[in-house]
């Protein structure tokens, strides 16, 4: 399986999903999940991932490789789920899917969360603000990567991104 974070710079939240999923799904044993990411703007192509970004999660033991890339349409077909940050980043995708079944592979990440049941929250963009807004941020999405890797491993990731369909 393949799956891609998107948020809008691909500097801050896309890029701290991918890190946090890469070791979730390490720790559980998911050999078969390629994870990458992406931002649906062009302000940052090329740029590693925000200072502060970097130095949350290096705090919390993730490392980062990748350097921001924006999303096109022909993306779609490589991947086979695609995690959004927020309901912009949804919006932005859906505008560029050019099928049902590129329709059909975008979620939320907060449809993951340990709280979806009360609705799903976006991740708030944390870029220029200070350093507890990251720390924030990591910690919503490291519980809500949690809610997608059990998905995962139990099976229900798609019934979770159909019920999510439903409710755009």
């Amino acid at each position: 399986m393949r799956i891609m974070t998107v948020c809008l710079g691909n500097i801050c939240r896309s890029p701290a999903a991918e890190a946090v999923l890469v070791r979730q799904v390490e720790e559980a044993g998911l050999d078969d999940i390629d994870v990458s990411s992406t931002g649906t703007g062009d302000y940052h192509i090329g740029s590693r991932p925000h200072p502060e970004s970097i130095a949350e999660g290096e705090r919390r033991g993730y490392t980062f490789a990748t350097r921001a890339a924006q999303f096109v349409p022909s993306m779609f077909e490589d991947v086979d789920l695609i995690v959004v940050m927020d309901s912009s980043n949804e919006a932005d995708l859906l505008a560029l899917a050019r099928t049902p079944q590129d329709e059909a592979k975008v979620i939320r990440l907060g449809a993951f969360a340990s709280d979806a049941a009360t609705g799903v929250r976006d991740v708030p963009d944390p870029w220029g603000l200070p350093r507890e807004a990251y720390v924030s941020m990591y910690d919503q999405v490291e519980d809500a990567v949690a809610g997608l890797v059990q998905a995962l491993t139990d099976g229900t990731a798609g019934e979770i991104v159909a019920a999510h369909r439903v409710l755009r």
